[in-house]
């Protein structure tokens, strides 16, 4: 069975906590993924961001021609207004058993990995697991 550090996503962009929507606003749409670790000044994880929290929190008009000045205005509120604060994460030497035990417990979509300075290091995604499963299924329906 694969390790957690196996399997998560390593490539981690972090928000602050004081840094503005249009920051987040301008990382999902450079990276087209779903999911910001939110940090604290010390580098330790706080909380997420989810592109759907952010896309509720600001105008549907953002980005289009018949943006105003007042659609503007709501990227000027702060990560921390809006993000999920103490998220459940686990550290590496974390098994798959107890991600796949926290995802379903938790009706989560993500689950950031820590190291023991509470400080990011990777974010497991259901994705990640479905990908694994299906890497499983495709090699053991070509032995049959």
């Amino acid at each position: 069975m694969p390790t957690i550090t196996e399997l998560m996503s390593k490539e981690v962009v972090t928000i602050h906590l004081d840094d503005r929507l249009s920051l987040a606003y301008n990382l999902f749409c450079k990276y087209k993924f779903h999911h910001l670790l939110v940090v604290d000044s010390k580098g330790e994880l706080t909380g997420i961001l989810s592109d759907r929290d952010l896309f509720k929190a600001i105008s549907p008009n953002i980005g289009l021609a018949s943006e105003t000045d007042k659609d503007k205005a709501t990227l000027n509120k702060r990560v921390h207004q809006i993000a999920s604060r103490n998220p459940i994460s686990l550290v590496s030497t974390s098994s798959l058993a107890a991600a796949v035990k926290r995802f379903y417990q938790h009706n989560l979509s993500c689950l950031p990995i820590v190291n023991e300075a509470k400080k990011p290091i990777g974010i497991m995604t259901t994705r990640d697991i479905i990908k694994y499963l299906y890497g499983k299924i495709t090699v053991s329906s070509t032995t049959l």
